[in-house]
């Protein structure tokens, strides 16, 4: 986007005071405004029960932006199941919106590695990202995993994750796939926890 248009969004960040699900409201106002006043296409938003999802569906009844929410692959807290609510799965894909239940881009086989080894390359990346806030980590974790399973093009997508439950993190990243992982871009931080 050329600099002069960038100007008419102004550059007010937001810092919470602390992380947690009582920021969810503000990030995803936060992150549904970016999509509107950018023209940015495509929100992704974590959810693993569906609590957050869930709102961000209503916020963005009547809008045609896409919205896809990334919950935990099947067997991340047992085996063989996914925590996410089905009915909500269900409403979401009726109102033509997707569910991504797929591994973390920083999770997959070297977590595995990790517990059996006590260390794996992922496990650094995922480390390194955290000291931005777990929200912002899993913002580009989600920007990658969307994009590998063809849910968004390789551009700008507003993502909204927190840390625990609920969202209090947003960032506008340039989707990509993990095997380019380092060809991501973190273009904005919209909001994050200042002490996490």
């Amino acid at each position: 986007m050329p600099e002069d248009k960038l100007k008419n969004f102004g550059r007010r960040k937001m810092y919470f005071a602390k992380p947690g699900a009582e920021n969810t409201d503000q990030t995803l106002e936060l992150a549904v405004k970016a999509c509107t006043e950018r023209g940015i296409r495509h929100l992704l938003v974590a959810s693993t029960f569906g609590d957050t999802a869930k709102k961000a569906l209503e916020m963005l009844k009547g809008r045609s932006i896409n919205l896809v929410v990334v919950t935990h692959n099947y067997g991340f807290a047992e085996e063989g199941k996914c925590e996410f609510d089905p009915g909500l799965r269900r409403e979401i894909e009726a109102a033509g919106h997707k569910v991504l239940s797929g591994t973390l881009a920083t999770r997959n086989l070297g977590k595995a590695v990790a517990l059996k080894m006590g260390y794996s390359e992922s496990e650094l990346v995922a480390s390194t990202l955290r000291i931005f806030g777990q929200g912002v980590k899993v913002c580009v974790e989600m920007a990658c995993m969307a994009a590998d399973h063809g849910l968004v093009p390789f551009e700008d997508c507003v993502c909204a994750a927190g840390t625990g439950r609920g969202a209090d993190s947003a960032c506008i990243i340039r989707a990509t796939s993990s095997n380019n992982f380092f060809n991501l871009k973190v273009r904005e931080i919209l909001c994050k926890p200042r002490d996490f």
